[in-house]
């Protein structure tokens, strides 16, 4: 059993009113079609940060005591209703405290309780415009991929039925795609789409200048963080890996000017797979991001 509290180098309390940030994790993959193992990812980030989370932020903010509640791991079973059920009631609790939420996967399945829990509460707050913004080597957009519909080829699928519009979902850095997600992007061109090559060829600035035109207007944005954005020379461990992605810096710059600007109220990092991983270099990928999200609360 862990002791959560103790996992985060001194930043986490037991008391949610304390805190500015709730971190919960969701150790599943049964939704990965290749490479498993992101189970264990909410584990093995505890472990690593347990003694090595660092003081400060890159631009120099310090990271303060009693900046996080650590609500623990979903519980999950074989039935995977069940399962996606417990994820979305405890993460619909986290948000209630109007704290930041951070959700550490587990395969890119798990987002999806996770962003009908973010659509539900938002709704209900003077029904707040919402919007996803979605970084991966995927699109996730499949209706139904490998016999399922909860798969983490899903995700945005899922979201489009039942949590935002069309206009008010991003992708970036995307560069692999199924045929029948192409055919979702042509039928619904309000869905905004910048591949890798796009951040390549334009510079993350004005990537990120382009997102935050589109979502000035909202009140509030779900961040979804599949580490496969990221090129495998940056993040082995992780089970679709693609060539051709971002680099730590564009990954930084994007998730610090994101945070930064626009109206993230909860976000998740999924896709780590530690059993795939060389040297823990995909977990301390995602750590560095969770150290940049932290310092913009840590205030």
């Amino acid at each position: 059993m862990f002791d959560y509290k103790n996992m985060w180098s001194g930043l986490a309390t037991d008391d949610i009113n304390k805190a500015k940030v709730c971190i919960f994790g969701i150790p599943f993959d049964g939704g990965a079609s290749f490479g498993k193992g992101a189970a264990l990812a909410p584990q093995k980030t505890r472990l690593l940060t347990a003694d090595e989370m660092p003081g400060s932020t890159e631009d120099k903010t310090i990271l303060r005591d009693e900046l996080i509640y650590d609500a623990g791991d979903a519980r999950i079973n074989l039935n995977w209703e069940d399962s996606f059920q417990a994820v979305e009631d405890k993460s619909l609790e986290l948000m209630k405290s109007e704290n930041f939420c951070l959700f550490i996967g587990g395969d890119h399945s798990v987002t999806i309780p996770l962003q009908r829990a973010f659509g539900n509460y938002q709704r209900k707050q003077n029904n707040r415009k919402i919007g996803v913004v979605h970084l991966d080597a995927h699109p996730d957009l499949c209706h139904n991929f490998h016999g399922h519909k909860w798969s983490h080829a899903n995700t945005e699928a899922r979201a489009l039925e039942d949590v935002i519009s069309p206009a008010d979902l991003c992708f970036a850095g995307i560069r692999a795609f199924e045929e029948e997600e192409l055919t979702i992007l042509d039928n619904n061109p309000e869905i905004t789409v910048y591949t890798a090559n796009d951040i390549y060829q334009d510079g993350i600035v004005s990537v990120f200048e382009k997102i935050e035109a589109q979502f000035k207007s909202h009140d509030a944005l779900y961040l979804t963080l599949d580490i496969d954005v990221l090129d495998p020379a940056f993040a082995p461990g992780t089970g679709t890996p693609v060539s051709g992605g971002l680099n730590s810096r564009e990954l930084l710059t994007l998730i610090r000017c994101i945070i930064k600007k626009l109206p993230v109220r909860a976000m998740d990092i999924v896709e780590v797979s530690p059993p795939l991983d060389v040297n823990d270099i995909t977990s301390w990928a995602a750590i560095r991001v969770i150290h940049e999200v932290l310092g913009q609360y840590s205030t």
